[in-house]
């Protein structure tokens, strides 16, 4: 992605290039959250000797860029986010996404990224990097996607962005239809000391798309920006042009406009009992979805806040936080007693839930088909009807 950036980048500094995990040949070891990619890269870096360096990346390689401005100050000198977002749309859609990739594969993604990624007309008159594009996602570790789909769902640093004390290019296609200028200028009105640059004619993948522009606007924020500092074993200022060389992991993603929600009134801790709410709020989110428990967070009222509340704390502060089983087993369990119950709503968000714990369809099929045995025909009669809707549309590629 960045063949036609690092020749003039390499006349003046040390250019580094990675892969995230599973990407372009890299050891598939997947990495749930930002924050871990983050400290690979430092670690890889540290084993390269290289202490205080500029940083580009874009998309999930943006990400990447923040987490290490935010947590990692000292080794940032200056920062150029590309076509990146101080949140990729919701949670809900990542995991979603993982989803789809779990029970169909990469290739239904891999055959949408160009239109996603280029513009109409590039994608048109370039074949071979448009054939480029679906075969950096097809042979792309769908573990290490997943986990990467994972990582964006928990990335939220719109909060956070004033802590970011580099100099700062943002840096988007006036034609991103994924992580576009609307974001962009989200980032630049937060960082104290950014600026922005629109790019015309330019979809998500600017470097490719518009590559002498952004080689000029990387070279010239790199040179003007530049906080003295230099690395003590060569004596040599050391620049990295670092996103990952496939960022497919948010570029084939489609996202929504970044949209502020209320933070949840937090319920008062009942005396005598350690505050479980917290954690409670996070796994109900990560397994049901934000949607969901937005949904059932503001429809609560004076009469139905004290349950809302209670189960926050104790089903899922507690028995789901509880280390004895991993979620795909206890959605395993959960779903048998919904069977068992003959509770249909609940089967169907639970369904989804499922799905985003790991299950495959043919583990939920597995799963109703032992409750039949159990639990009788006629109520798994209804379940499959129920889990057979929910498994359609939450594996359905996405348009």
């Amino acid at each position: 992605m960045w063949d036609r950036q690092v020749p003039e980048l390499a006349e003046q500094w040390r250019v580094f290039r990675f892969d995230l995990p599973g990407h372009g040949g890299a050891p598939a070891y997947p990495a749930g959250s930002v924050g871990d990619l983050t400290v690979r890269l430092l670690a890889t870096l540290d084993a390269l000797g290289v202490q205080r360096f500029g940083y580009a990346g874009c998309a999930l390689g943006g990400a990447i860029g923040v987490e290490l401005a935010l947590r990692h100050p000292e080794r940032l000198a200056s920062l150029a986010l590309i076509a990146a977002s101080p949140r990729f749309g919701t949670a809900d859609e990542f995991r979603q996404r993982g989803v789809i990739v779990r029970t169909n594969g990469l290739d239904p993604i891999a055959r949408t990224a160009p239109e996603r990624w280029f513009t109409g007309g590039f994608a048109a008159a370039q074949p071979a990097i448009t054939e480029w594009a679906v075969q950096m996602v097809r042979t792309t570790d769908p573990g290490c996607y997943i986990a990467a789909c994972e990582a964006l769902a928990a990335f939220d640093v719109r909060a956070e962005l004033g802590r970011i004390g580099v100099p700062t290019l943002v840096l988007v296609g006036a034609d991103d239809q994924v992580t576009g200028p609307a974001e962009a200028r989200t980032l630049v009105a937060g960082i104290p000391d950014a600026r922005l640059a629109v790019v015309p004619g330019a979809s998500h993948l600017v470097p490719v798309e518009q590559p002498a522009a952004v080689t000029d606007l990387l070279a010239h924020h790199f040179a003007t920006a530049w906080h003295p500092g230099y690395d003590a074993a060569t004596g040599q200022m050391a620049a990295i042009a670092a996103p990952p060389v496939k960022p497919v992991l948010s570029g084939p993603v489609p996202t929504a406009p970044v949209a502020e929600i209320a933070p949840a009134v937090r319920p008062p801790v009942p005396s005598g009992r350690a505050d479980t709410y917290d954690t409670g709020i996070k796994i109900r989110r990560e397994v049901l979805g934000d949607a969901h428990v937005d949904r059932a967070l503001a429809s609560a009222d004076d009469f139905s806040g004290d349950f809302q509340e209670f189960i926050t704390r104790y089903a899922w502060g507690e028995i789901w936080d509880r280390p004895g089983l991993d979620r795909r087993s206890r959605s395993c369990v959960t779903l048998t007693a919904l069977v068992a119950g003959g509770h249909l709503d609940e089967l169907a968000f639970h369904t989804r839930a499922a799905l985003r714990n790991g299950l495959t369809p043919e583990e939920i099929k597995e799963v109703l088909l032992q409750a039949a045995v159990y639990c009788g025909v006629p109520a798994a009669n209804s379940a499959f009807k129920v889990a057979q809707r929910v498994i359609r549309e939450e594996t359905t590629p996405l348009e």
